[in-house]
């Protein structure tokens, strides 16, 4: 460790221009190009809020929360997830957004800086990224193809009169007798053969929809245009699409709580079911449910708030966003249960026998739903444009986390092949794209539930638990608290640190063991994936698990030490702890009286 203290020694964050503008020389605004190591920033701080809101508010507040909250409990499912949300999600996303701003670097830098034997972990989160935006745009293609067919006199999914019809399709409205047995509704009809036109088995992948291969690419132009400045474009398009999902969310709940039938909906989704409480399950759902809603370990958090700038107050963007978070899914839910509630009286069933979960609610119960209302396209177009808003702000930080990591971790590599940021996000966007292409077959929605599945799935909390243990156990959770007091002027509370330690990992460990378990192979709509099927899943898995033994590896092995057991400590040390020893060390070698100033002064 050098103690050289001819230099300003500088924090984790600063660069070249910092050190610069110490010495009193100014610069020109930072540019989209490579010619220099400036970092941007966020152009106000409402921008960053609402880039974390795009982000951790998706689609899974309004298809995976209302669902699950009914299945796990009712109103009684509140309890646990609000508990996890204090212990573990608050906590969690408190962590990673002040390692974020204070390393000024991606989550592959942020984590190697504070513990580099770990830096792997955060190799992972990238790796889970770039797999989640290849499926992820999907869900937005889907809603595309709705939102184009909502420009018609007569929906396309409100009736069978289709040359692609299936013949068990049984529109209600043409006759007046109950639906037989076996057949399906023309939203169903509309979903699996129009939009999806779905094969029998996953073998059989059928051939590209080329009109979904079209709408894709939509997608992605949409989301390059969005992010190819970084921060200063991304700053500006999170105010429509951050915003106008709660315009649509309030006018979808009005409208339900209006309807008749909406009373019992609701009450479906907030009676409580004590006895479930007892159900493991419930408590690993709950907290399963923050993970995915706040974005804890994929990497999203880490990379948005690396260009905060450094004093930014992080709890109070913390609190914020958690509560806005659930909030929107308990809106979310009195706004789905109350139009399901009415869609329940119409069809004379129980808010039971409509309920789904995931795709099949916003693309199957919901359009059927709205086709049973006045002005049914412009509620079916408001919903699915508030779908494609929800999807694609979580997309922005997705492919960010890809092209952050990129930028601060093998930058002197892409540099000799490209020039300007703008052809990296490019390049990002291709790749991804070509990876989602597998999902837009006939068969493609089979690879798309496994992917969803086993990308994005156990994964992720095997990433959390090596984050937090990295962070908290061998950078130290008090250290961090001193690096927030450095930022911010605040020290986090003990609860904060009691949570770092203890109660978050051991929770998220609790999680791992039930879900080993509880394991069972995927299986969707009665349809079990073949062997060779789940191999390919468990595969994809690994793709990110097994960069956290890489990494401690390539850690070991290129840390300093004259024999093994010497490089695997020094692995373990984190870079800003030397730093800040060498700080120590130059301080008090300054503050040392100068022995010839003494000697001249007593002569």
């Amino acid at each position: 460790m050098s103690t050289d203290c001819s230099e300003q020694a500088m924090g984790p964050g600063d660069t070249d221009l910092d050190r610069e503008q110490l010495a009193g020389e100014t610069h020109d605004p930072p540019v989209t190009n490579w010619t220099t190591d400036v970092r941007q920033s966020w152009g106000k701080k409402l921008e960053f809020v609402l880039a974390c809101i795009g982000y951790s508010v998706g689609l899974g507040n309004v298809w995976r929360f209302p669902y699950l909250s009914y299945s796990s409990g009712g109103g009684a499912f509140l309890i646990p997830f609000f508990l996890m949300l204090i212990i573990c999600g608050i906590p969690l996303m408190y962590m990673e957004l002040a390692i974020g701003q204070y390393t000024r670097q991606g989550p592959i830098g942020a984590i190697g800086k504070l513990c580099p034997f770990f830096k792997g972990a955060g190799l992972a989160t990238v790796v889970v990224s770039y797999l989640f935006t290849t499926y992820y745009n999907i869900i937005i293609t889907w809603s595309f193809y709705y939102l184009f067919n909502t420009f018609t006199s007569l929906l396309p999914w409100t009736h069978c009169n289709h040359t692609w019809s299936s013949p068990t399709c049984w529109d209600s409205g043409s006759v007046n007798t109950t639906a037989p047995n076996n057949t399906i509704s023309p939203t169903e009809n509309f979903f699996m053969n129009s939009l999806l036109q779905k094969t029998p088995r996953m073998e059989e992948q059928g051939v590209i929809r080329w009109e979904l291969v079209l709408l894709l690419m939509l997608c992605w132009l949409l989301v390059y245009f969005c992010i190819w400045k970084g921060p200063k474009s991304t700053g500006k398009v999170v105010y429509v699409t951050a915003i106008f999902p709660y315009i649509v969310l309030f006018i979808l709940l009005i409208r339900g709580v209006t309807l008749p039938g909406a009373k019992e909906g609701i009450l479906f989704f907030i009676k409580p079911k004590w006895y479930q409480l007892a159900d493991a399950k419930v408590w690993m759902n709950a907290a399963i449910q923050n993970f995915n809603s706040l974005g804890i370990a994929f990497g999203g958090l880490i990379t948005m708030s690396s260009y905060n700038k450094f004093s930014n107050n992080i709890i109070k963007d913390v609190i914020c966003l958690a509560l806005i978070d659930a909030f929107t899914c308990i809106m979310a839910g009195f706004a789905i249960f109350s139009i399901l509630g009415a869609l329940a009286v119409s069809q004379g069933k129980t808010v039971e026998d409509v309920v789904t979960e995931g795709p099949g609610l916003v693309f199957i119960i919901y359009p059927q739903a709205f086709s049973e209302m006045p002005v049914a396209q412009l509620f079916a177009f408001l919903f699915f444009l508030m779908l494609i808003c929800l999807g694609i702000d979580s997309q922005f930080a997705g492919v960010e986390v890809v092209v952050t990591a990129l930028q601060d971790h093998f930058a002197p590599q892409i540099k000799k092949y490209l020039k300007r940021k703008e052809l990296l996000v490019l390049l990002v966007c291709l790749l991804s794209f070509l990876g989602g292409l597998p999902n837009v077959t006939q068969g493609g929605i089979y690879f798309f539930q496994l992917i969803d599945r086993y990308a994005a799935g156990v994964s992720v909390m095997y990433l959390a638990f090596f984050e937090v243990i990295a962070v908290t156990w061998f950078y130290g959770a008090k250290r961090l608290g001193r690096n927030i007091q450095e930022m911010t002027g605040n020290a986090p509370s003990f609860f904060f640190i009691l949570c770092w330690y203890y109660v978050s990992p051991l929770f998220i460990l609790a999680i791992l063991i039930f879900s080993m378990v509880q394991y069972s192979d995927l299986e969707v709509g009665g349809y079990v994936y073949p062997k060779w099927a789940i191999g390919i899943g468990w595969f994809i898995t690994s793709l990110s698990l097994v960069c956290i033994p890489l990494g401690m590896i390539d850690a070991v092995y290129n840390s300093k030490g004259n024999n093994l057991w010497q490089k695997f400590r020094n692995s373990l040390t984190s870079p800003i702890m030397e730093e800040s020893m060498t700080m120590e060390l130059c301080n008090k070698e300054r503050s040392r009286p100068n022995l010839d100033t003494l000697k001249a002064s007593t002569m």
